[in-house]
This record gives structure tokens, sequence and C-alpha cells, in this order.
């Protein structure tokens, strides 16, 4: 007999598997002292000290690591399921902090990355067999996201939970995560496999995953962005290869009848009807090409439904613009129409979280600037010029505000800076969170002898040289990727102070800091990506297919 969805069959799973979890991290105790020892023969006398003295506290301290360990897992498990309460559910303000971020945290990072990344291609497998059974149990049959509370990530940031309660060095704890790394991931390999046998023991039948067809010649792969092509289609060129409208009654290609609109947007014009008060056959088939690209827009499954609903209520308006100025409309990296799309799909992708204020207020001041460029029956270029500097006015705005708020942040940061450069050592034990009102005071025994003076400056070229204030960064900190964006660089670029794009959280980072994680590919500039080339690229492969 099947099992129900339900979240008491997730709330006992996870009470399952935090019961186990215990006897996992004893293996990776074990599995750490194997590594460790095998590696001893290769090693420098300094070296084998280190690594002895680690294995020493690792027997020594193997109960209270467990404890630090299970902690950690624990927080972690229940604050992904707290995040699926419903929405309006209140949430727990954060106090005003910020962590200083630097190399040796970068370290950490570093190790941390590389732990996660071992777990997913050692139990890729399993992982994604897991997947669908725990999928099974929260109802998505389609397995249209990841509903395992126990990620890789996860485990990985309890293991460094536990070897940050090693009374050791900095040193020694990431020598700690290096060991522990590869027996962690040939655990969890057959932990996930187990996990997977018990939930089908149980009746639990697997979800199956979605299978998404893309258009001939496009390819997806695993990083997303970063393996998006930047080839746009001409489509001044395409407007001159495109099918007229009503030229005949069939329709030309499938679903033309029934543009795509998202559940819940207004009723949009026709193309249709537009195109039946011209009988310019070049103004039809540019009326063609922009309902065609709308819909690729739409139905884009990278664009959130609540911006598509606003996209789709512009294209009525775009449709009688192209009448007027078809040409103009058709520079696709140029025309303000564009570019107002493109700036709310990036902005939101940036606020992911559906019911954040910041979000919701994006979206109801967009909304608001379409509902006034679709009561205006004469439409010009102009209008959507005025939409574009309304949207990025609200955003300059919004940025501001958020400087505001982090003002006694920027003046406790800029303090420290000057008084670093003026020749006070450099603070080498900034690591957790501190109020703001602690770091104009440092501690002397939290300083080292290396002064502002010696240290050498940023080399030319340099990809902190490019970063200025507003610039999205995606960057991997403290164990998970986070969009943040730059709201303040210090005035001597030491100290750059980032804003999370997902809640108030910020962090200061040093600037060998910020320049060792983009080194170590865990740190990079995020650019708008151009919707329409997506779209019109779709389009072009519609047509290919459709004339073969």
């Amino acid at each position: 007999m099947a099992v129900r969805p339900s979240s008491s069959a997730l709330q006992q799973y996870v009470e399952d598997e935090l019961l186990r979890a215990p006897l996992l991290f004893d293996q990776v105790i074990d599995g750490a002292n194997e590594s460790a020892r095998r590696d001893l023969a290769m090693m420098a006398p300094a070296q084998r000290s280190t690594v002895g003295d680690l294995m020493q506290a690792l027997l020594a301290q193997r109960a209270r690591l467990g404890d630090y360990f299970m902690r950690s897992l624990r927080e972690q498990v229940e604050g992904d399921l707290a995040r699926r309460d419903p929405p309006g559910a209140p949430r727990q303000s954060k106090r005003m902090s910020l962590s200083l971020v630097d190399e040796e945290e970068v370290a950490m990072d570093v190790e941390l990355s590389h732990t996660i990344e071992a777990i997913k291609s050692t139990a890729e497998y399993e992982l994604r067999e897991l997947q669908t059974y725990i999928s099974s149990l929260v109802g998505d049959m389609d397995v249209s996201t990841d509903h395992n509370p126990f990620r890789p990530e996860s485990y990985a940031r309890a293991v460094w939970a536990a070897a940050q309660a090693l009374p050791l060095s900095r040193g020694h704890q990431l020598a700690f995560m290096r060991h522990a790394g590869l027996p962690l991931a040939q655990l969890l390999r057959k932990t996930y496999a187990a996990s997977a046998s018990r939930l089908e023991s149980l009746g639990v039948e697997p979800a199956i995953h979605r299978t998404v067809i893309l258009p001939s010649g496009q390819r997806r792969g695993g990083s997303g962005r970063a393996n998006e092509t930047t080839y746009t289609p001409d489509l001044h060129r395409m407007v001159e290869t495109m099918p007229a409208p009503l030229d005949d009654a069939k329709l030309s290609y499938e679903g033309q009848d029934k543009p795509r609109s998202p559940r819940g947007a207004p009723r949009q014009e026709s193309w249709r009807d537009v195109a039946r008060h011209t009988s310019n056959r070049i103004d039809r088939q540019s009326i063609e090409l922009v309902s065609r690209l709308f819909d690729a827009m739409v139905a884009d499954e990278r664009v959130p439904p609540d911006v598509g609903q606003i996209i789709a209520r512009m294209q009525g308006p775009a449709m009688r613009l192209v009448l007027r100025d078809g040409g103009g409309l058709l520079d696709h990296d140029k025309h303000p129409l564009w570019r107002f799309i493109n700036l709310l799909v990036f902005e939101a992708e940036m606020a992911p979280d559906p019911v954040d204020p910041d979000r919701l207020m994006l979206l109801k001041n967009a909304l608001a600037i379409v509902e006034q460029l679709a009561s205006e029956h004469e439409q010009n270029n102009g209008l959507y010029r005025w939409a574009l500097e309304r949207l990025d006015g609200f955003l300059q705005k919004r940025l501001t505000r958020r400087l505001t708020a982090a003002a006694s942040q920027i003046g406790a940061l800029q303090k420290l800076e000057d008084q670093l450069f003026s020749g006070r050592p450099l603070p080498s034990g900034f690591h957790g969170t501190m109020d703001v009102a602690d770091i104009d005071t440092v501690p002397a025994e939290l300083l080292d002898d290396e002064s502002m003076a010696t240290r050498s400056p940023a080399l030319p070229g340099d990809w902190t040289d490019t970063l200025k204030p507003g610039d999205w960064v995606r960057m991997f900190m403290q164990g998970r990727w986070v969009q943040a964006r730059l709201l303040w660089p210090g005035e001597r670029r030491e100290v750059w102070l980032f804003g999370d794009g997902a809640s108030d959280a910020t962090w200061a980072i040093r600037r060998g800091a910020l320049a060792n994680m983009h080194k170590e590919r865990l740190a990079k500039t995020l650019r708008q990506r151009s919707i329409v080339g997506s779209a019109a690229a779709r389009v072009q492969d519609q047509m290919a297919g459709a004339a073969a």
C-alpha cells in the first residue's frame, strides 16, 4: 500500500535519519584518522607533527565533536523544514550584525566547497534516486524541486562545525576537513542508498523526474547561467523570413492561435486582432515575430511566473508599438522595452523568495508602470524610455534605503580601515559574528604584526578593480552560495561591504579574501542576460524546425 504524501511522513523520515547520524559521524572520524595515517609517510617532519596532534585530538574529543556535528545538522534540517511554512508565516527578524571575512575564512569556504563537490560527484546517482522518494513524501510527483533536507551542503557544514570544536589552530581544523572529505562522501553514498531502500520498503512510490524537451540545438548544462550562449539572432533578418499572418487561413505554427499566458494574467490582445488593422505585409511579419518573442519569454522556465504575468501584460502595447516603429523595436539590445524586461527579470532573480517584501514591492511598482503603458493609446519609444527610467529610479531608491540602514556598519568599517592604514596591525581573528559597536575597538590580542603599509597593493587588472557599488556578485559565503550586492567599498578598497539579496544579512570582506574567492571560482560578477535574445533563439529554432 502506497504511503500518502504528508508533512508528518517527512517529519518521521527526518527523525529517523537524525537517529542514525551519530553513527555516521563516528565513521567519519575513523575515516579521517585512517586517511591521515596513510599520508604520514609522505609528509615532512613538521607536517607529521601537525597531523599527529590532529589524530590525538580526534580520539580525545570524539564525543565533543559529535555533539557539535549533531547540533549543526539538526539546526540546518529544522531550518529547512521551517522554510516550508505557508506564505505569510511570521519570520524571525535578525539582529543588526556583520561578519568580517578574511583570507582564513575563504580557506574554510574552499575546503567546504571541495567537500560538497566530492559528495555530489560520489553519490550523484544515490542522491537523484533519493530525491524521487522524498518528493513523493511531500506530494511533488514531478520532482520540480529538491525537497531533501539532508543535502550534501548540510552534512559538510555540520562536519565543519565539528572541526571548529577542536581545541587546535585553524590549520588543524582545515586539515581535518581535508582528511574527512572523501570518507564523508563515500559514507553518504551508502547512507543515501539505504534511505531510499527504507522508504521503498515502507511502500513509498518514487516520483518521476520531469523531462523537459528543449528546442533543437539547445543544451542545458549543470551550472545554469555559466553555460548560456551569448548568441542572439538578428531580429531584422528574422522578420524577412517570418510568415505573414492572415496570408493563409491555416496557422503557421502549432499553438499560434492560442498565445500562452501565465495563469491569472489578464486577457491579452491577440496578434491577429492587431494585424487586421494593417495591410502592410512587413508590419504583419513584425507583429508575428514580436508575438512569438513574448510567447517564448513567458514560457521560459527561468522566468518566474509572477514576472511572466507582467511581461505578458506588455504584449498588446508592444504590438501596437510595432506598427509605429517596428524597426526600432527590433534592436533587441538597445530598445528600452527589451531593456526594461531584462532589468525586471534580473532584479527578480536576485530576490528569489516569492514573499520577500523587497521583491513584492519591485513587482508592484513594475506592474504599475506597465499598466500605465498599456493605458496609453498612442504607443511610442518615449513611453518606454520613461518606463525604464521609472524602474531604474525605483531600484536606485531601494539601494539608497539599504545603504542608509547599513550606515552604522559603514561608519565603523571605515574607521577600522583608517586605523589599519595609519599603521595599526591587521586583524586576523574575526571568526563569526560581531556587533557593529564592537568593530571600532579591536582587542589587541586579536591583532598580528603585519601593517597595512607593508601589504602589497592589488595587481593591475585585479577582478576587484572592476567592482563598483550596486554590482551583484554570486559567491560561496560561509558554506552556501548567495547572491550579494556590493553596498560599499572602503575608501582604500581594503574592506568591502556586501548585502545578501535574500535577507538583511551583510558581510564585510577583506580585499585579499575577495580576490582569493574569485581565484578559487567561488565569486563572480553577475550580469543581466538577454531575455529577448534567448527568446529569439528559440523562435529561430522553431522556424528552422518547421522549414525542415
